[in-house]
Formats: C-alpha cells, sequence, structure tokens
C-alpha cells in the first residue's frame, strides 16, 4: 500500500508541477511564456502527463499510473483495480497535486503580484468554461473525462508492448489529443485531483 501511496503522490506531483506550470508560464504577467496560447497548454499538460506516469511507474511498476482519481475509479469499476486500494490511490493523488501546486506557486513567486487580473491567477490551478451553461459544460467533461478512460483502458491492452516508456508517452498523447479536440469549452479539467 506504502508504495502505491508514494507512487501515486509523486506522479502526481509531477502532473501538477509540470502542467499547472505550463498554465502559469503562458498566463502569468512577464513570464517568459506569455500569452504563448493554447497549444502550448494542451502540449505542456500532455508532457506533463507523460512525465507524471514515468515517474509513478518508476516508483511502483506494478501499481499503475493513475495520477488521477477518475482513472482510478474508472478501473476499479471494472475490476482491473481493488477497491480496497482506491483510497490509498486517490489520497497519493491528492497528496500529490496539493505538492505540485505549490512547487507552481513558488516557481512562479515573482509573477503572481505582477499579474493584476485574479481569473489568469485562478486559471492556474483550475479550470472554468469559456461559456458557462451548466448542463453543457458538464456534458463536455464527461465526454473528455470518458475519452481519456476508454483511451487509457485501451492502452492497457497493449501497454505490456509498450514498454516503460511508450505507455507513458502514449497517455500523454491522448491527453494531448483530449486538450487540443475538446478542451476548447470547459479546458478539461478530467482531473479531479488537478483542481
Amino acid at each position: 500500500m506504502g508504495d502505491i501511496f508514494l507512487s501515486e503522490t509523486l506522479g502526481t506531483m509531477t502532473l501538477i508541477l509540470l502542467g499547472n506550470g505550463v498554465v502559469a508560464n503562458v498566463l502569468l504577467s512577464q513570464s517568459k511564456g506569455q500569452n504563448s496560447g493554447w497549444i502550448v497548454i494542451t502540449a505542456g499538460w500532455g508532457f506533463g502527463v507523460f512525465a507524471g506516469v514515468a515517474v509513478a511507474l518508476s516508483v511502483y511498476p506494478e501499481g499503475g499510473a493513475h495520477i488521477n482519481p477518475a482513472v482510478t475509479i474508472g478501473l476499479a469499476t471494472i475490476g482491473l483495480t481493488s477497491w480496497s486500494d482506491v483510497p490509498v490511490y486517490i489520497a497519493g493523488q491528492f497528496v500529490g497535486a496539493f505538492v505540485g501546486a505549490v512547487l507552481v506557486w513558488l516557481a512562479y513567486s515573482n509573477h503572481w503580484s505582477a499579474t493584476e487580473d485574479p481569473g489568469l491567477k485562478l486559471a492556474c490551478y483550475s479550470t472554468g468554461p469559456a461559456i458557462r451553461n451548466t448542463t453543457a459544460n458538464v456534458i463536455t467533461e464527461i465526454i473528455g473525462t470518458f475519452a481519456l478512460v476508454f483511451g487509457v483502458l485501451a492502452l492497457a491492452g497493449v501497454s505490456g508492448e509498450m514498454g516503460l516508456i511508450g505507455a507513458p508517452l502514449a497517455v500523454g498523447v491522448l491527453v494531448w489529443g483530449i486538450g487540443l479536440s475538446l478542451g476548447g469549452p470547459t479546458g478539461y479539467a478530467i482531473n479531479p485531483a488537478r483542481d
């Protein structure tokens, strides 16, 4: 159990450090990446997922490297993860997300006060809809999360042939694709530990 917790903590921390970090880089004032756009954000999140999954697998290869409560619950629902392990996975994910968020705050410490718009600061840590319509926004997030979990399940079927680098890379590309294709309406939260 401790291996799962440590793996998920470090993997999710890496994901959030790079994922929220790219958003901060694009949105915060006087950053080198300021205004570099949506493509940079989606690519950064894809690379963050790649790195997070790789870190989690390097700590505990048998753990699954979920780094996302939606993935954990999805895998438990179909019997690929034991329900008794779900609290350990999710606890590690939330602790890792918190630590990753603190590291982003520290890395961009000079840019928070330089950024006047509180909405841009908030966007570094949570998503928000482009057009607020609760029903449509929930539907968008359900579709995006389904695409993530369904894609991860499809990749899990071939991951043994990919090795410890190929599987994380494939999941990172999947998240990048979800962001490019479905991220416009809501910012594609698809990870409850992130927000």
